[in-house]
């Protein structure tokens, strides 16, 4: 694990940060039910290459997965399964056509909808979370990176 991916981790596991983080995380909720989107379950979201589309996050957002990541879960963050990913064009947490980590995604998979009647919301919750996770960093002096989802996972993956 890189030792920025290190510090990450620490801050995702402190209860003020990882607060934070859940308030965005409700909010966006929020803001996703009082537009109603329609979500298929088609895992089309998550095949980022069918579906012409990359998923970038910050590294402390994917510090909040990897430290909520169940057990067994947890197995499959290797460079082994990131590969493979890769290789498929897809998320490593597709499970068939939903996502195995549902419950602590980032904020762009809770945004993301295929619906295109979604579209025209989208991208200003987009802007507005973004600023609100950059802020987060900021107040609590956390190194800010901003990237391709299975690149910042990787940061992850135990060194031999």
């Amino acid at each position: 694990m890189s030792n920025t991916a290190a510090a990450w981790l620490a801050c995702a596991r402190r209860d003020d940060i990882a607060g934070e983080l859940d308030a965005i995380y409700a909010m966006i909720a929020d803001q996703v039910a009082a537009r109603g989107p329609t979500c298929w379950a088609s895992g089309r979201c998550c095949n980022f290459e069918r579906a012409g589309h990359r998923l970038y996050t910050t590294g402390l957002e994917a510090a909040y997965c990897v430290a909520r990541l169940e057990p067994a879960r947890g197995a499959w963050l290797t460079e082994a399964a990131l590969t493979l990913a890769r290789a498929r064009g897809d998320c490593p947490f597709l499970e068939g056509h939903t996502c195995g980590v549902h419950a602590i995604k980032p904020s762009a998979c809770r945004i993301y909808f295929c619906d295109e009647a979604a579209q025209g919301w989208q991208h200003e919750l987009t802007e507005r979370v973004h600023g609100m996770i950059r802020g987060l960093h900021e107040r609590h002096g956390i190194e800010y990176w901003y990237g391709e989802w299975r690149e910042l996972l990787a940061l992850f993956v135990p060194r031999a």
